[in-house]
């Protein structure tokens, strides 16, 4: 038909346009990118300090802040996505569960930026006060506040998980005389655990390459932390940040490098998902 045929091409057309976008975007980092690895400065910038007074352009810190801060985001948000989505699907009442699933599809659409304003004006305060430590802008603020950005993605892709096992094998566990939580422990999560990774996973690519929310809680200190009530700054935040004048300096080609650094963890995770997908089919 000819409107199946017209469908088929500009569904090809998209697919072709975004690997050869994704590609040049790639490509551009590279090249961009190019004269640190060519001139030795590669190792200093991934293992040195920032101190462009001293001409040292190392992103350690940065890498190291990324880090911190994504994987306290991932360590809050796990067992809160997880108890929401076994409420959704096992313990709440059908309707009771609707709901909280709609809610919790409206709050993917919130834009990161208020997640941000709220943490400021509500959060870094409340931390402030009850460490009584520094000013707030710290990881444990831009970790909790990380959890809450991330935590709706992993909640609908662990729901959805939660929701495709098998009726049967519920239905077999309560002739057994299982309760609701027992279904959910033995059966559901040992049976949804490709959908409850690849949610983890993804969310962890969201954490490490949000901007907004580091940019405004994490206090974008240049140096290593030592503890979670530190200040540090991300790959994300250090990218948004510093403004180069001198297209050739190291201090512009290190921008680069943080990109390329972001692309491969993006990458990974994307190309884990799809490795378990593979595995699934």
């Amino acid at each position: 038909m000819p409107g199946g045929k017209i469908a088929h091409a500009l569904f090809l057309s998209a697919t072709v346009i975004s690997a050869v976008v994704t590609v040049a975007i790639f490509g551009f980092m590279a090249l961009l990118g190019y004269p640190a690895f060519m001139d030795g400065r590669l190792g200093a910038m991934l293992t040195g300090p920032w101190a462009p007074g001293h001409h040292a352009y190392g992103i350690y810190a940065m890498i190291v802040g990324t880090l911190a801060v994504s994987s306290l985001g991932m360590i809050i948000a796990l067992p809160l996505s997880l108890g929401c989505a076994a409420l959704i699907q096992v313990i709440a009442p059908r309707g009771v569960g609707r709901i909280i699933y709609r809610l919790t599809e409206l709050m993917t659409g919130i834009p990161t930026v208020i997640y941000g304003f709220v943490g400021i004006f509500l959060l870094v305060p409340l931390i402030r006060e009850a460490f009584g430590h520094g000013s707030g802008l710290c990881i444990l603020s831009a970790g909790l506040m990380l959890a809450m950005v991330i935590s709706p993605t992993m909640i609908l892709f662990f729901a959805q998980g939660l929701a495709g096992v098998p009726r049967s094998y519920l239905m077999a566990v309560s002739a057994l005389g299982g309760t609701p939580v027992q279904q959910l422990i033995y059966v559901m999560i040992p049976q949804a655990w490709r959908s409850i990774l690849a949610g983890v996973i993804l969310a962890f690519g969201r954490a490490v390459g949000d901007t907004m929310i580091a940019l405004m809680l994490a206090g974008n200190a240049v140096s290593v932390p030592r503890s979670i009530l530190d200040s540090t700054r991300t790959l994300t935040a250090h990218i948004g940040l510093v403004i180069a004048a001198d297209f050739d300096s190291p201090e512009f080609r290190s921008l680069f490098v943080c990109g390329l650094i972001l692309y491969a963890f993006t990458t990974m995770a994307v190309l884990a998902v799809r490795f378990m997908a593979g595995h699934e089919r």
